[in-house]
């Protein structure tokens, strides 16, 4: 039999020199009528039902779940492998129910886990899970939450939770984590999501990043107010006046020594009354986490440069700024 007798229509010398084609050998059809008989794994010519191969592969997919509850899922995979964890993870899980409700597959499943689960790996799964809770009820976004995984993945590594408080270490990885990501948070602000006193995160800040070796940087005033003034319900005029009297201020003189925290809040202050919608000290201090009487402290030092402070830049922001406004400390 030469191929040019037997080509298909349509095909070149070339095409099928190259090509693969199944033909019957009873037959002799160029256009066969092969049936692909997923049942018995075999491949039968449909005209005269002459098995030309056996044993084939199923290579369609695959759509039955093997859960408990028979459904939808067309997933053909286990879960993805977690990358804070160690391991291969490729670890079989017995379910806890389908036994008829006998409570051996229960049983199973607690044997399984104590004899297949490190306690590294469990208090590892434990902590992430309290970070991400945390997390979320402030809505901090996912990298944030990453990044405060991969620095108790360290520290868990290290052995470095050693005598320490765990709920401390968690705090304290989400504050660097927030710094690290140019989204600082203040301490105040996390002691109220964690509900670790303000100066066990302190003493765990300072140990974490002198043996993690972790470039915090430092939190600037500039880095605060965006978030405050969204908090306050001010406007964009509000916040970029701001913005501008919060880098004229941190070189002043009289308010070097304040905090960041206390500058931001004072100007925040100093901007709103500016531009009629003025925020009370104590709204503010809500919001920030500064006492009132720092804020009026700030303010009232602000309000003594104000010659300086007020330039034509700061004026020409909003038509409704004048310094008429401003609340006479």
């Amino acid at each position: 039999m030469s191929t040019s007798e037997h080509s298909p229509p349509g095909l070149s010398m070339l095409d099928e020199k190259f090509g693969v084609r199944l033909m019957c050998r009873n037959c002799r059809d160029p256009v066969p009528n092969i049936i692909e008989d997923f049942a018995s794994g075999d491949y039968v010519c449909g005209d005269c039902g002459l098995v030309l191969g056996d044993r084939i592969i199923d290579t369609r997919s695959e759509w039955r779940t093997f859960a408990n509850d028979e459904g939808d899922d067309p997933s053909r995979v286990g879960n993805a492998a977690n990358p804070f964890l160690d391991g291969a993870q490729l670890d079989t899980v017995i379910a806890r129910g389908g036994d008829g409700g006998t409570g051996l597959a229960r049983d199973l499943n607690r044997t399984q886990g104590r004899a297949t689960t490190q306690r590294h790996e469990r208090n590892l799964v434990q902590a992430y899970k309290d970070i991400s809770a945390l997390c979320d009820a402030y809505d901090i976004p996912k990298t944030i939450v990453d990044i405060a995984k991969q620095l108790y993945k360290k520290v868990e590594d290290d052995n470095l939770q050693r005598g320490k408080n765990n709920d401390a270490i968690i705090a304290a990885c989400i504050f660097l984590a927030c710094r690290q990501d140019n989204a600082p948070r203040t301490f105040k602000e996390i002691c109220a999501l964690t509900k670790v006193d303000r100066k066990d995160i302190g003493r765990t800040f300072k140990f974490l990043k002198s043996k993690l070796g972790a470039n915090t940087g430092t939190t600037s005033s500039h880095d605060l107010i965006a978030r405050f003034c969204s908090n306050l319900n001010l406007d964009q005029e509000t916040w970029r006046i701001t913005k501008l009297l919060t880098e004229k201020a941190k070189d002043m003189e009289n308010i070097s020594g304040k905090s960041p925290l206390s500058i931001a809040s004072a100007c925040i202050y100093m901007a709103s009354h500016l531009i009629g919608d003025g925020r009370d000290a104590k709204a503010i201090s809500d919001i920030a986490g500064v006492g009132e009487a720092t804020i009026k402290t700030t303010y009232k030092i602000l309000y003594a440069n104000r010659r300086d402070l007020l330039t034509p830049d700061i004026m020409g922001r909003s038509i409704k700024a004048s310094e008429a406004n401003l609340v006479i400390p």
